[in-house]
């Protein structure tokens, strides 16, 4: 059950006077996610603000979250290394863009590398 008067939601809101008053909140609407022969991916390096070490970023991914936790897990486990999946691209430990790109290619992605 949901409960319609949740405060968390309404965190910052000023209080109103009005009796009839309903709090909307937005809804993030997540995108479906594309066939992997559609996806273009672009396998970058960077190392800004991160203390001097070098990490492997895949961008270009149109989707759901939990297909880019998917496929962000999958590339993780091939290298053998940490890494993440947040705001639509993964970050992977270490200068893997060739290994990235080939895993990606074989998979169906259309992968290309950048700088």
């Amino acid at each position: 059950m949901k409960n319609d008067n949740d405060w968390k939601q309404r965190l910052g809101v000023v209080y109103s006077t009005n009796p009839d008053f309903k709090y909307q909140t937005e809804t993030e609407v997540e995108e479906d996610t594309l066939p992997p022969a559609k996806q273009r991916l672009i396998v970058a390096i960077d190392r800004r603000q991160r203390a001097g070490k070098q990490v492997t970023l895949v961008k270009g991914f149109v989707g759901k979250n939990d297909d880019l936790a998917a496929l962000a897990k999958t590339l993780k486990t091939k290298c053998g290394v940490g890494g993440t999946a947040k705001d639509g691209e993964i970050t992977i430990q270490g200068d893997l863009r060739d290994k990235l790109v080939a895993l990606l290619t074989q998979m169906g992605y259309n992968a290309k590398r950048g700088n």
